[in-house]
Formats: structure tokens, C-alpha cells, sequence
């Protein structure tokens, strides 16, 4: 599986119709998506916990991660945690 990067996809297929965002000259794309209460829970802490100044900036900053991890394991590399004892594990990931 192989993820590619937004500008990538729109380079590639030329007769995408762009949404008004897009055709405005805007490089963003706006999305809109209903979260059931415990998302929004963890999301709202997440914000706090990081200091965010939106919810869209806690998104961006989550799908780098994401990215970035499944990125590292389709490389073959895997994903490690070290506790506080010491102690290494590997971190089973869902996908």
C-alpha cells in the first residue's frame, strides 16, 4: 500500500474537478465530519494537552504522525516505546 501526498494526487489526475477552495487560488480544502462524543472528548484534550490553537491544528499535527508511522513500517522499520523502567516493546499498530 503506498500513500501519496495531496499535491501528488492532483498532479497526477488532471481532470479532478477542485473544490471552490481550490479554484478560489486557495491551496486548502475545507472538510466537514460529524465526531461521536468520545472523539471529541479526546480531541478537545489532545488540543489542551498540546497546546493547539484549533482542533484543525491537532488534526494536521496527528496525520503528519500518522503518515510518518505508516511511512517508517512500510519500510519494514518498526515502531518502538521504551517505559520508564526501561524497559523496550514494540508498539502493535492496527494496520
Amino acid at each position: 500500500m503506498s500513500y501519496t501526498r495531496d499535491a501528488d494526487v492532483l498532479e497526477n489526475n488532471k481532470a479532478a474537478t477542485l473544490p471552490d477552495d481550490r479554484a478560489r487560488g486557495n491551496d486548502k480544502t475545507r472538510v466537514q465530519f460529524d465526531l461521536p462524543p468520545r472523539a471529541m472528548k479526546i480531541l478537545a484534550e489532545l488540543k489542551d494537552k498540546t497546546d493547539a490553537s484549533s482542533y484543525a491544528e491537532v488534526f494536521k499535527n496527528a496525520l503528519k504522525l500518522y503518515d510518518g508511522i505508516i511511512t517508517e513500517v512500510e519500510k519494514g522499520n518498526q515502531f518502538l516505546m521504551r517505559d520508564a523502567s526501561g524497559k523496550t516493546t514494540e508498539f502493535k499498530m492496527f494496520f
